[in-house]
């Protein structure tokens, strides 16, 4: 069966952008909402203080964790936000890099935020994502 998730680059914006712009849906498809993904080892405590890199390397395994507890895998996703506690530019490109390597060649559309404060003391990256998978696979 055909991909239910079409990304779709726009030729009349940048780009630069290292993302699709938009992204279809197809029926029958079954959407997966995840939760933020956050830094956290399975015994619940934030891995790698001060460490966006590594922080943001242990959300996207937990990412993959929770998508394939829904049936998903990375390349079923739609769209996602990534969350940075920080206000250097520099940090946000870090984390970026990292979610982007783990997504290889699918680039669904994503938001990526500089925020104040995450949930978590010592957070400092959350990922979360919706996902499509075709119904009866």
């Amino acid at each position: 069966m055909p991909d239910p998730v079409a990304l779709l680059h726009v030729p009349a914006l940048s780009d630069v952008a290292e993302y699709a712009y938009a992204a279809t849906v197809e029926p029958p498809a079954r959407l997966v909402f995840t939760a933020g993904a956050c830094p956290l080892n399975a015994e619940g405590c934030v891995v790698a203080p001060g460490d966006h890199a590594a922080q943001a390397r242990q959300v996207m395994m937990n990412l993959e964790t929770a998508l394939d507890a829904a049936g998903a895998r990375l390349t079923d996703v739609v769209k996602t936000t990534v969350y940075v506690a920080s206000a250097q530019q520099a940090d946000l490109v870090t984390v970026w890099e990292v979610v982007r390597d783990f997504f290889g060649d699918h680039d669904p559309p994503s938001t990526l935020l500089g925020v104040a404060v995450l949930g978590y003391s010592d957070q400092l990256v959350e990922v979360e994502a919706v996902a499509a998978v075709r119904v009866g696979v």
